[in-house]
C-alpha cells in the first residue's frame, strides 16, 4: 500500500539497541555457535515458588475476570504495605496504579503529565527508552551528561542549567540501568529541593529496587511525598513475563492516568495480580538468596573486568549491570561489542544505547549463572589479548 505510510511518530523512535545485539546472537546460535548471553537485563532465575502457586490457585478459583482499572485492592494494599515495611512511608492504596509491567505505566504518566513541547530532564547516560517515551507523548527529553568520576550522579549544578520555563519533570533511576550505581540519600534530597523551588516535578524509578548489595536505596517518597513512583515484578522478582507493574502518584493524576488506562489498557491481568500479593508477602527467602548469588557474580566481573584493564572508577552497587570504560580500546561501543560477540562470542551492549555520553562504554550484566559469566570472562580476556599482540605486532 504505497499510498498509505506510516505515522510521523514512527520516525521518531529508536530502535531497543540490545535487542539487535541479541537477535545477531540469536543468528550466531542458529548456526551451531556457542554465544554467552551477558547482554540481557533479565534475571536467571526461576519465579519463585509462592508465586508459581499462586497463579495456580487463581486459576483454579476462577480469579480471572476484569479488575478494578487501578489494580485489584488486595495487590494495592500489599503494595502500600511493602512500601510502608520498606520505606516507612506511607502510601494510599488508592494513589496506586497497577498496570502490565512498568512500560505501560511510563507510558500513561508521561502521556497524562506532559503536553506538547514539555521537557522532562533525564541522565546521560539513561534507561534506553525513557527519550522514546517522553517523546511518544510530544514532550522533549533534555539530557544532564553524568560522569563516571561522580559515579554517574547528576549534581544540582548541572540540572539547574538545564531547567527552562517548560520543564515539567526530573527523572531519577537508582539503582540505575545502565550504570548499577546507587543515588545517595543526599543528592536525592538536593534534586527534590531543587525542583521543589522550580516548581517541576520529580519521577523515580524504582524497578530495581531491593537489589542492593551495600547500604540501600532510598525511595524518593522518602524525600517528597508528592513524588511520581515507577516500580514493578519484573526484576527483584524474577517475573519479568509476567508482566506486573505499578505507579504511585498524586491525588490529581490518579482519575486521569485511570481514564487512560481503561480505554488503552483496561487493566492489568488478574491472576497476575495475585501472584504480585504472594511476591511482596512469601518470596523473602528466595530473594534473599538471589541477592546473594547477584553480589558473588558482581564482584567476581568487577575483578575480572578490572583485571582486563576495563574502566570501573566507582564498583556499582545496585541492579545487575556494570558500566565498563572501553574507551581505550575504542571510541565506538556498537562496532567494539558487534567485534567481540563475532571474535570472543560474547554478547554485551554498547554503551551509546544509553546516550551519547555512554559512548565509549560497555553494559555487562550479570543476571546470568557463574559458570557462564566465567565463560564469557576468559573468552574476553583471550580476546583481548590475542588483540593486543596484533595491533604490537603491526606497530
Amino acid at each position: 500500500m504505497k499510498y498509505l505510510e506510516p505515522a510521523e511518530r514512527t520516525g521518531n523512535i529508536t530502535p531497543f539497541v540490545v535487542m539487535d545485539v541479541m537477535e545477531k546472537s540469536r543468528e550466531m546460535e542458529s548456526k551451531g555457535i556457542d554465544v554467552v548471553h551477558l547482554e540481557v537485563g533479565e534475571p536467571d532465575f526461576s519465579t519463585p515458588g509462592c508465586v508459581k502457586t499462586r497463579i495456580l490457585d487463581a486459576l483454579e478459583s476462577g480469579e480471572t475476570s476484569y479488575t478494578h482499572s487501578l489494580g485489584d485492592i488486595r495487590l494495592r494494599r500489599a503494595i502500600a504495605e511493602y512500601y510502608d515495611r520498606t520505606y516507612s512511608v506511607m502510601v494510599n492504596p488508592g494513589n496506586i496504579i497497577v498496570t502490565s509491567g512498568t512500560s505501560p505505566a511510563m507510558m500513561l504518566l508521561f502521556m497524562a503529565m506532559i503536553n506538547p513541547g514539555d521537557e522532562v530532564i533525564i541522565s546521560d547516560p539513561h534507561y534506553v527508552c525513557y527519550p522514546n517515551f517522553i517523546k511518544f507523548a510530544q514532550g522533549v527529553p533534555v539530557t544532564v551528561p553524568v560522569y563516571e568520576k561522580d559515579a554517574f550522579q547528576y549534581t544540582p549544578q548541572a540540572i539547574s542549567e538545564k531547567i527552562t520555563s517548560k520543564t515539567k519533570a526530573i527523572l531519577v533511576n537508582s539503582p540505575s540501568n545502565p550504570t548499577g550505581n546507587v543515588m545517595p540519600r543526599e543528592t536525592m534530597e538536593e534534586i527534590v529541593s531543587l525542583a521543589h523551588s522550580n516548581e517541576i516535578a520529580v519521577i523515580s524509578d524504582e524497578i530495581y529496587h531491593g537489589l542492593v548489595y551495600s547500604g540501600t536505596a532510598p525511595s524518593i517518597l522518602e524525600t517528597d511525598k508528592d513524588a511520581f513512583v515507577f516500580n514493578g515484578f519484573s526484576k527483584l522478582f524474577a517475573m519479568t513475563g509476567l508482566r506486573l507493574g505499578y505507579l504511585i502518584v498524586p491525588d490529581n493524576f490518579i482519575r486521569p492516568i485511570q481514564i487512560f488506562h481503561q480505554n488503552f489498557f483496561i487493566c492489568a491481568n488478574s491472576v497476575i495480580q495475585l501472584a504480585g500479593i504472594a511476591a511482596l508477602t512469601e518470596s523473602e527467602s528466595e530473594i534473599t538468596e538471589m541477592r546473594e548469588t547477584y553480589n558473588r557474580r558482581r564482584l567476581y566481573m568487577i575483578k575480572r573486568l578490572k583485571g582486563m584493564g576495563l574502566g570501573i572508577t566507582v564498583e556499582p552497587t545496585g541492579a545487575f549491570y556494570l558500566f565498563a570504560n572501553a574507551r581505550h580500546i575504542s571510541m565506538d561501543s556498537s562496532a567494539l561489542a558487534m567485534e567481540i560477540l563475532e571474535s570472543a562470542h560474547v554478547a554485551v551492549t554498547p554503551g551509546i544505547a544509553f546516550g551519547n555520553n555512554g559512548e565509549g562504554y560497555l553494559r555487562f550484566s550479570y543476571a546470568n549463572s557463574m559458570e557462564n559469566i566465567e565463560k564469557g570472562m576468559d573468552r574476553m580476556e583471550e580476546w583481548l589479548t590475542k588483540r593486543d599482540g596484533v595491533r604490537k605486532s603491526l606497530c
